[in-house]
């Protein structure tokens, strides 16, 4: 795991699905993640036939355009750990092929639109071999967490 990712957003093992950047634009960014057989939840989800839960093929897009967000909040002027991105809208979900212990997938989000403090992207994950994954739309706020505003006015 790449220092730069635990430097960009608050995620931590065993909830962080990203590993490292790998590309990015202006208007988009490429992450990468290998899914190890240690893992605890393939002890439950289907324990003979472990396959990765789709819930956390989301949370990897979602984590890697939380990456995203705050590349672009630290280009415009922010300061490191000021903010961070909370998921508004989740659409249009598609599962296509299944990730296994030991696959390595590419996670891609860009940019769609901006609209009244959200930010809409689409998200994509592919296996190293280029197999479609899934593909999901989504929209991101970037907000101050309620500690935070509370130790500020302290």
């Amino acid at each position: 795991m790449s220092n730069a990712v635990t430097d960009l957003i608050p995620h931590r093992p065993p909830f962080l699905f990203v590993d490292e950047i790998v590309a990015e634009t202006a208007e988009s960014l490429t992450a990468r993640r290998t899914w190890r057989s240690d893992e605890d939840f393939y002890k439950g989800h289907y324990p003979n036939a472990p396959i990765t839960p789709g819930v956390l093929l989301c949370e990897a897009v979602f984590q890697t355009g939380a990456l995203f967000m705050a590349k672009q909040a630290l280009a415009a002027g922010a300061k490191p750990g000021e903010g961070v991105p909370l998921l508004a809208k989740i659409a249009d979900v598609r599962f296509r092929n299944p990730i296994y212990p030991g696959d390595t997938i590419l996670i891609e989000v860009k940019k769609k639109e901006v609209m009244g403090g959200f930010t809409m992207m689409g998200g994509a994950i592919k296996k190293a071999d280029g197999t479609r994954v899934l593909t999901v739309d989504f929209a991101v706020a970037w907000k101050t967490p309620e500690g935070q505003q509370q130790q500020a006015q302290q």
